[in-house]
């Protein structure tokens, strides 16, 4: 199995040289030295056989023909890969564009219908919560006050009408006494 397997390998690359050889034998500048070799002398010229010549036109105008085929391809293949490059740029623009939106929302907020960025609506807020309790803490304040005033105008009220009422009882009883002695002055005075 392994002799076999060796074989294979051996016999691919036998074919794999082969085929670069005959490339190598095939090129135009080999074909020009191969024509330059078998060509005779007469004076100062080589002379080519019009068969030889006419076998190496059609091979240069055939490489020709490849060539330029093959740099058309080349062309349309850097076409479509420029016209896709432009296209990514401009997807990468838009995306770009997308993101700055984005991230100029994240950082941004709507108060009372106005756009503002995280520092001012943050500043805004607390500014609005230390009014707020500022504003609480007055109030308590005043209510406190107002109650301790209230407090005291009631206990004074309180001990008016005490003493009011003292008043009363002592006047009534300061009357009732009057009344008694006058009434004894009366009785006194009819007897």
């Amino acid at each position: 199995m392994r002799v076999l397997l060796l074989l294979l390998l051996i016999h691919t690359a036998n074919i794999a040289s082969a085929q670069e050889f005959r490339e190598e034998i095939n090129s135009i500048d080999n074909q020009f030295d191969k024509i330059y070799k078998k060509a005779t002398n007469y004076k100062n010229y080589k002379v080519i056989l019009k068969e030889q010549y006419l076998n190496l036109k059609l091979n240069v105008l055939d490489s020709i023909k490849d060539s330029k085929r093959l740099i058309f391809e080349i062309e349309n293949r850097l076409h479509t890969k420029n016209s896709t490059l432009k296209k990514t740029k401009e997807q990468l623009v838009s995306a770009e564009f997308n993101l700055k939106e984005v991230i100029q929302k994240a950082n941004s907020m709507t108060f009372m219908g106005v756009q503002l960025n995280k520092t001012s609506y943050n500043l805004l807020l607390w500014l609005l919560i230390i009014f707020l309790i500022s504003t609480s803490v007055y109030f308590i304040f005043k209510y406190k006050k107002s109650m301790t005033i209230t407090k005291e105008a009631q206990r004074v009220l309180l001990e008016n009408e005490k003493a009011l009422e003292i008043h009363q009882k002592k006047s009534l009883v300061r009357e009732q006494k009057l009344r008694r002695q006058l009434q004894d002055e009366i009785n006194k005075q009819k007897k």
